[in-house]
């Protein structure tokens, strides 16, 4: 395991150099929670923030420490994307139970200089039909549509 040295402003590093695109010697400026944070370039003499490698190159893994548990123990994670599909289905059905049995006639066209409430029926040029599910602000109200929910403008009561 390579040697962890303390570094301060004003000492001397090798850091990837943003203009010159090489590896260099980089005097510190700027230090952040004991890490490196801005560097001087030995060479351009430019001024950028501090990197331990060039682009694209990974940085070493530190070894894994057990948890004293073995794997089959714990129960399984939904994954980021299954959270997402279950909240868009759960989304999608309560948009529909909202707009189910409504008539064309229960929809109020959208316009920015018209006042809505809670629970009301709305029909957007682009987003298609929704409901106000609150009002934000005087101005503001959050609105469902089948796709996803929208804030959007509206006229003070």
């Amino acid at each position: 395991m390579p040697e962890l040295r303390k570094y301060a402003a004003g000492d001397e590093i090798d850091s990837w150099c943003t203009k010159c695109k090489l590896m260099l010697n980089h005097r510190i400026v700027a230090m952040k929670g004991g890490v490196p944070a801005k560097v001087d370039c030995q060479t351009c003499k430019t001024t950028h923030m501090f990197r331990a490698r060039p682009p694209g190159e990974k940085a070493e893994k530190a070894p894994k420490v057990s948890t004293g548990m073995s794997g089959s123990s714990r129960a399984p994670r939904a994954t980021t994307a299954e959270k997402a599909l279950a909240a868009e289905r759960e989304r999608t059905r309560t948009w529909e139970k909202s707009i189910a049995g409504k008539s064309l006639s229960d929809f109020r066209s959208y316009r920015t200089t018209e006042h809505f409430g809670d629970g009301e029926l709305l029909r957007h040029s682009k987003f298609g039909d929704g409901v106000v599910l609150r009002i934000i602000d005087s101005n503001k109200i959050e609105v469902l549509f089948q796709d996803d929910s929208r804030i959007l403008a509206h006229a003070p009561a």
